[in-house]
């Protein structure tokens, strides 16, 4: 089974960044918009559209308020495995968030870690920003 993991630090204090990620039906506006362009909530999961087009559905495992950790997986989009995290952790100055996914096929690594490295990118720009207008 493959696995990547990427994370960024922003800014923005970890009660923001939280409540961003826990708002699950608001992937498309308020944690990474453009990267996800639309978002639709369905009794445990969430239907999860891309910018590139691709549409998954993704059932929301666990969100753990305490440890400000939200796990969900994903059907669709060719793989035939897929369980990620993200958590936010505080630190001097902001947040870091890290998110970590594993899938199958192996095979899939780089579509995986490209779109990863995408959806950090824009998290990251969009916690900034609310950093700055707080």
């Amino acid at each position: 089974m493959a696995s990547e993991t990427v994370e960024i630090t922003t800014k923005a204090k970890p009660e923001t960044v939280w409540d961003a990620i826990r708002d699950v039906g608001a992937l498309h506006t308020r944690l990474v918009p453009g990267f996800v362009v639309q978002t639709e909530l369905e009794p445990g999961a969430r239907i999860v559209t891309f910018g590139n087009g691709m549409t998954v559905r993704e059932p929301i495992i666990a969100m753990d308020e305490d440890r400000c950790r939200l796990v969900w997986s994903a059907e669709g989009a060719g793989l035939s495995h897929y369980n990620a995290s993200v958590q936010v952790f505080a630190m001097e100055g902001g947040s870091r968030v890290v998110w970590i996914a594993d899938f199958l096929p192996d095979g899939a690594s780089q579509q995986v870690r490209s779109m990863m490295q995408e959806g950090i990118s824009v998290l990251k720009a969009t916690m900034d920003k609310a950093a700055e207008n707080s």
